[in-house]
């Protein structure tokens, strides 16, 4: 550390002035130029050189700029921390200093939080910034760390009192002053020490607050496997602990987002898959590698998500929580709410006892239920989350055991009315300059987590069937009996012990709760894609009809055509649905065709298919595909539907089935091409793949090459479906579980897909089949780069 600085006006004899210390005067009459001083300052913090920390300068100097500079004594009070905080302190007189700085920048990081600038806005410098200018949060990262030092083979020690002042200082200057919290990122041995302030009960709040900002903005993804002692750390942690450890985990297992849509294309993403191949697992991946191997982890978890609110932590030791997040600013929005509940309640108590002479409770009496929801709705979101990240991983299957051996589900059934789904009350709980409409509420976020779960959970996984009851099961062996059709294998392997109890399943709350959702509401989405996980993979007949005798087909038609439904994410999901509740099963097109009884329905209805294929193509696929079964059957319930029902009229013809073929070839592009329009290609694929099986498949291109002559583009369409073919060959040629997913959800197989796409790809110009055909030589741009722009 340099040598303070000789006062101004001192003789040689006292020493000389740096030169840093001389520019700071900056020759203004001998007056102070405090500008100057923070200008280099700042230059010392991005350089690492000149004037970096108060110790640089004497308290005498500092004393005489703060006069006009109005810094609230924070130099001063540096000086002496950093005097205090040496190696062979005994940091009693340390801690009266941090306590002195504290309140100095809890007010202001207060206000920032909440919005109230005045106070920020006064000082032409905040205390917060003059403090990390001036070295104070490099000066605390020190004393935090002073334990990691050995002198005489003896680890220093500092009170718990002691860190918790430091990490909440930290945590206040990272809230109000823009780059410490990356500067911190940064410094990766810090982070990792982090870790190790969680052993202790006092510090565990504050440290893991800082963690969670810390990793919000780092670079590269920490790894949890260079934490000492992680699973003895996490073993050792209380279950409250382990729920707000969860929002750290959050951001530890979580695949980083670069932000760039382009990273979402597929081109992106398989060039991106090439290079962690050549890597190794990701960080994300082996941070839940080291997660799954902590003993009882997943248990803990799903004793966590489903624990009822009366199991949860006692009033007073909640409260004593609650008074430490009222110095911990990231969780003060919690309490400012709880506290709007707590007058709301007692108001409306008030008025009740006024109306009926009685006395009424105190806001004391009522608060804590009310805080008690709140906190097991904020912990089991971070769970939640936690958990659906781990099935969505490299390591799924394991976890799908685990979950389901510690009856995650049926847990998650038995709390659904009381407080996943439960009835707003007037006071329902929001953050801070939020509403209970908006997506940031906690309500509405647990549930959308929930919904999220439910989908991971049920997609392509016989655990699916754990969502139902023991009544319900029984009811898709019935359905399989009466139908003459063999029951479903998952069906009979799933273990009764472990599927949900009461009178309804979880899967079937879901449906009565989203028949009853508003029009407008945002979770019509999140309810549609968890009820088609369920229905995902090999079409099973039980599992449609169990879902179409509680009239979810009418209830969907209904909020397509009736309500016209305007939000294009709801419309695709609730299309996509309803292609898998319909494909192949007759019963389904009949009911359908009973609802849209009128022209003037199936009108709007095909207006809304229209409106955007990228949305409504993969109803178009399974209409598509269940018409070719249906033609092929001999079957009189089966040909009543096909003389009777418009839809499938309607697909049957082939110029409906071209001008599908043309627009879906037409809105996507290879570098175009993501998770979420591939699936356009696949269709117009189906539709190729029939008509190749009908022997038709050259007359299918010849009318795609006139289309294009009257659209007077010739070879645009062909050539870019030419390189949309060669672009799916590299794609699902090695990937096995796309392919495996094709081939099960059109009942193709996946060498027939594979066959069409290389006749189509066929370079001989002679072949009737083949794409090259029907592109005449002066339109010919087939060989191009899948990268050029």
């Amino acid at each position: 550390m340099a040598a303070a600085p000789a006062a101004a006006g001192a003789g040689a004899s006292r020493g000389r002035q740096s030169a840093a210390t001389a520019a700071a005067w900056g020759g203004w009459g001998g007056r102070p130029r405090p500008g100057n001083i923070l200008l280099q300052l700042r230059q010392g913090q991005l350089t690492g050189r000149g004037l970096v920390r108060a110790v640089q300068f004497t308290e005498t100097f500092l004393t005489e700029r703060d006069k006009l500079s109005k810094w609230s004594g924070i130099p001063q009070l540096l000086l002496k921390l950093h005097a205090t905080s040496h190696l062979h302190s005994d940091f009693i007189e340390c801690q009266n200093i941090l306590k002195e700085i504290s309140p100095l920048l809890s007010m202001e990081a207060m206000a920032f939080v909440t919005e109230d600038r005045k106070l920020t806005q006064e000082a032409t410098y905040p205390n917060t910034y003059i403090f990390d200018l001036f070295g104070g949060v490099d000066l605390l990262v020190e004393i935090l760390m002073r334990p990691t030092i050995s002198i005489r083979g003896q680890k220093l020690k500092i009170s718990d009192e002691m860190s918790k002042d430091c990490l909440s200082i930290l945590y206040n200057t990272c809230v109000c002053t823009e780059g410490v919290t990356k500067r911190l990122a940064e410094k990766n041995d810090f982070v990792i020490f982090l870790f190790t302030l969680m052993t202790s009960k006092k510090t565990f709040l504050q440290t893991a607050t800082l963690i969670e900002d810390i990793l919000g903005v780092k670079k590269e993804m920490i790894r949890l496997d260079e934490v000492p002692n992680l699973s003895s750390l996490v073993s050792n942690f209380d279950q409250q602990q382990l729920a707000n450890f969860c929002r750290i985990l959050a951001v530890t297992i979580s695949e980083m987002d670069t932000g760039n849509d382009d990273k979402h294309t597929l081109l992106a993403k398989n060039a991106q898959q090439k290079k962690s191949l050549s890597l190794g697992p990701s960080a994300a991946e082996i941070n839940q590698a080291a997660l799954l191997s902590i003993p009882g982890f997943v248990e803990r978890l799903c004793k966590l998500a489903t624990r009822k609110v009366s199991e949860s932590t006692g009033t007073a030791s909640f409260l004593q929580e609650l008074e430490e997040w009222y110095t911990w600013l990231d969780n003060a929005l919690v309490l400012d709410a709880l506290m709007r509940v707590a007058s709301e309640e007692s108001e409306h108590n008030q008025g009740a006892s006024e109306e009926s002479a009685l006395p009424h409770a105190s806001a004391r009496t009522q608060l804590p239920q009310s805080m008690k929801i709140m906190h097991e709705i904020m912990y089991k979101l971070e769970v939640l989350y936690v958990l659906c990240v781990l099935l969505m991983g490299r390591q799924r299957n394991q976890v799908h055991r685990m979950i389901a051996e510690f009856k995650l589900i049926p847990g998650l059934n038995n709390l659904f009315d009381k407080l996943i789904w439960r009835k707003h009350s007037a006071s329902a709980l929001v953050l801070h300059g939020h509403n209970q409409n908006c997506d940031c509420s906690p309500d509405i976020t647990l549930k959308i987590q929930f919904l999220r779960l439910l989908q991971s959970f049920s997609d392509h996984h016989e655990n699916k069937y754990l969502l139902l009851n023991n009544q319900e099961l029984n009811e898709l062996s019935a359905i399989s009996l009466k139908a003459n059709i063999p029951e479903v294998e998952a069906v009979l392997n799933t273990d009764r012990s472990l599927v949900c109890d009461g009178k309804r399943g979880l899967l079937t709350r879901l449906l009565q709760v989203m028949k009853k959702e508003p029009a407008e509401s945002s979770f019509r989405f999140w309810q549609a894609r968890a009820v088609e996980s369920f229905l995902r993979g090999t079409t099973s007949y039980a599992d449609q009809m169990f879902l179409l005798k509680r009239g979810l087909l009418e209830h969907i038609l209904y909020c397509i055509v009736d309500s016209e439904c305007k939000s294009r994410d709801v419309l695709q999901s609730y299309f996509d649905l309803l292609g898998e509740l319909m494909k192949f099963n007759v019963d389904a097109f009949k009911r359908f065709n009973k609802y849209i009884n009128t022209d003037a329905k199936f009108q709007v209805f095909l207006k809304q298919i229209n409106s955007s294929l990228v949305d409504s193509n993969m109803l178009v696929r399974c209409v598509t595909l269940s018409l070719d079964r249906f033609e092929n059957q001999v079957d009189m319930k089966v040909a009543e539907v096909l003389s009777e029902c418009r839809l499938l009229a309607y697909i049957s013809q082939v110029p409906t089935q071209m001008s599908f073929l043309f627009r879906l070839i037409n809105i996507i592009h290879v570098q175009t091409l993501t998770q979420e329009n591939v699936s356009c290609l696949n269709t117009s694929l189906v539709i190729l793949m029939l008509a190749r099986r009908k022997e038709r498949l050259p007359l299918y291109l010849r009318l795609l090459q006139r289309m294009e002559h009257s659209k007077k583009y010739p070879g645009f369409l062909l050539n870019n479906f030419h390189n949309l073919l060669r672009f799916w060959q590299q794609h699902y040629l090695h990937k096995d579980k796309d392919s495996t997913c094709l081939e099960n959800s059109s009942c193709i197989s996946f060498s027939y897909w594979k066959e069409t796409v290389s006749i189509l790809l066929n370079p001989d110009r002679q072949s009737p089949s083949a794409l090259v055909s029907y592109i005449e030589e002066p339109y010919m741009d087939i060989d191009r780069d899948f990268t050029e722009e």
